[in-house]
């Protein structure tokens, strides 16, 4: 069973940045599409970000897009969320998860058995 630990988080001000990692052990996911995904207090889990198998596509939610970068690094098993130019409304507890496509990723929403602990993102007005 893989297990996935999010890490990164923090307070910064609006317009600043930061880069969540999301490191795999157990099993590998070199073989997964890969996803960010964030809730907010009293809102809906909801998918942000996600990258192919093999890093090739990638998909972002029209609310990050421009603005989110997610990229993986295969030898080391991690996942990353560069996040630029961050708004209040970024505010939200980030989780990442593995499925076998972007399009299975996008179709299941939140709908996955196991998350990790997430990392909490707090952004300041």
């Amino acid at each position: 069973q893989v297990q996935l630990v999010e890490s990164g988080g923090g307070l910064v001000q609006a317009g600043g940045s930061l880069r969540l990692s999301c490191a795999a052990s157990g099993r590998t996911i070199s073989n997964y599409a890969m996803g960010w995904f964030r809730q907010a207090p009293g809102k809906e889990r909801d998918l942000v970000a996600a990258i192919s198998r093999s890093g090739g596509s990638t998909y972002y939610a029209d609310s990050v897009k421009g603005r989110f970068t997610i990229s993986r690094d295969k030898v080391k098993t991690t996942v990353y969320l560069q996040m630029d130019s961050l708004k209040p409304e970024d505010t939200a507890v980030y989780y990442c998860n593995r499925d076998h496509t972007i399009a299975t990723m996008i179709r299941r929403g939140n709908g996955y058995d196991y998350w990790g602990q997430g990392t909490q993102v707090t952004v300041s007005s």
